[in-house]
């Protein structure tokens, strides 16, 4: 059974994805939580597999309450960190840079169909991230700083493949698709990605698009 909390501060959109979530097969709605502040707390005391997380709410916002389950997670010695889904109005939003900086799996718009929402939830809780190219390239077009002047260090210790690899997650491209370009199987392409993510110091695939992007590596697709 895939455990979800979710958070949004308007009660009607709350309640929605709650009776949603709940009458579909292979899904528990452990909790819900009205703002930041209460979404942290519920995080930590229920154990969620994903985090449907609105990002903008008074208080603590959606932010703020990604980056503080997530550390909280990686702190407490054995708990699995969940994958924080973003609730969205605008998919050219800076607060949704701000939101992949901290580790958040990926992000949908509120007016998202019911099946896709439900494939998104699975697909996040399998490790991949949620963005179409065309709107993550958007986003990070217009959020992301320059190339660093200073590469990271971690860059040094890759393999030309895996270099390659990074540069087409940076695109947005989910193991599949790069599978496909490279010829490669799905199995190495995920082998690739991890050993990326181990060498770099990231904890999410959202982060390594960052990094990607910011160490000038993303691929320029056709």
């Amino acid at each position: 059974m895939l455990r979800v909390l979710v958070v949004d501060d308007q009660f009607l959109i709350r309640s929605g994805l709650t009776a949603l979530l709940g009458a579909a097969p292979g899904i528990e709605v452990v909790a819900e939580a009205a703002d930041g502040e209460e979404a942290v707390r519920l995080a930590a005391e229920t154990r969620p597999d994903v985090v449907l997380m609105d990002i903008r709410m008074p208080g603590t916002d959606g932010i703020t309450a990604t980056e503080r389950i997530l550390a909280e997670a990686d702190g407490a010695g054995g708990q699995a960190r969940p994958k924080v889904l973003v609730l969205t109005t605008f998919d050219s939003d800076e607060y949704v840079f701000r939101a992949l900086r901290v580790g958040a799996s990926g992000f949908l718009l509120k007016d998202t169909p019911p099946d896709r929402l439900l494939a998104a939830i699975a697909t996040v809780h399998a490790g991949e991230m949620l963005f179409s190219p065309r709107a993550l390239q958007g986003i990070i077009a217009a959020y992301a700083g320059p190339v660093a002047r200073d590469p990271h260090p971690g860059l040094a210790a890759l393999t030309p493949r895996e270099r390659e690899v990074l540069g087409l997650v940076g695109a947005g491209l989910s193991n599949a698709d790069i599978a496909g370009r490279l010829v490669l199987s799905a199995a190495t392409v995920k082998t690739h990605v991890h050993r990326c993510m181990s060498k770099l110091g990231v904890s999410s695939r959202a982060q390594a698009v960052v990094l990607a992007h910011e160490s000038g590596l993303v691929a320029r697709l056709p």
